[in-house]
This record gives structure tokens, sequence and C-alpha cells, in this order.
């Protein structure tokens, strides 16, 4: 098995955030992350462009922290529902997404979200009380409680 090793331009759930050289198997570098643009290989001169990224994205962060705190506060104390099509005993057509998470929680009047931060447990395919995961800050993660609601 040969591996590859690569620098992410963006932050891939599981393997770290951007501007990390992480060494992946060539299968998955070569099919999934390239193809995407989740990550450029890893070039002496790739090297030196995403270190200039870094510092600079850690002189953000450190103003960012607080302000993912503050966002990560006012999440805990909201009431999420989102409105799905559901049939007989709650099941529903289809499925709830990041994506109605989102619009669901600014609906609420929470902050704006990022629906790739959004992480559900499994795929919401009931009514009722379900929690999902906001990674608001690569320090801050914060847990928010969602109800579907027949709509």
């Amino acid at each position: 098995m040969s591996t590859q090793k690569l620098i992410l331009t963006q932050e891939v759930s599981g393997l770290g955030s951007a501007g990390d050289t992480v060494e992946v198997k060539g299968g998955y570098a070569r099919n999934y992350l390239l193809p995407r643009g989740l990550a450029i290989a890893a070039t002496r001169g790739a090297e030196k462009q995403i270190e200039s990224l870094r510092r600079a994205r850690s002189a953000r962060e450190v103003r960012s922290l607080e302000e993912a705190q503050a966002v990560a506060g006012r999440l805990a104390g909201l009431t999420v529902r989102v409105p799905a099509r559901s049939g007989e005993g709650g099941r529903l057509f289809g499925r709830v997404t990041t994506a109605d998470v989102t619009s669901a929680v600014a609906a609420a009047g929470g902050p704006e979200l990022d629906r790739r931060r959004v992480e559900l447990p499994s795929s919401i395919k009931t009514t009722g009380q379900h929690t999902v995961t906001v990674r608001v800050h690569p320090e801050v993660v914060t847990q928010l409680a969602i109800e579907v609601v027949p709509g």
C-alpha cells in the first residue's frame, strides 16, 4: 500500500484542518481529496505557501476563539425546530440534512452557521428530539438540541 503526503486546503473531518500536512493512502488522495480540491500535493513550494497561510490563520483564530465561545453560548440556549414532511408514526419522507439544520438555526434567531461545521449523529429519519454537534472553531465544539416537527 502506498501513502501520499498532502497538504489540506480545507478542514476535513477526522483528518485535520486547513494547512495541516497529512499522510494518507494513495487511493483516498487520488479519488477523494485531490479531485474535490480538499488537498494539494506536498511540495517544497506548497509548504512555504501553506506556512504563510498558517501564520495568518493562527492570528485570526486567537481573535475568533472568544467569538466562537460566544457563538457556542448562543447556540446552547437556543430551541431549534426543524420542519420536515413526515408520514404515519413520525417517519420522514427523506431525511434532515445539515442545510436544514443551519436554516432552522437562522430562523430561530441564532447565528449564521456553515453547514460543513454541523455534524449529524447519523441520518435523522424520524420526528422528535435529536442532538447534533456543531464545530464552531477547531477548539470549540458544542451540542445543539433540535426538534424535528411535522411540517
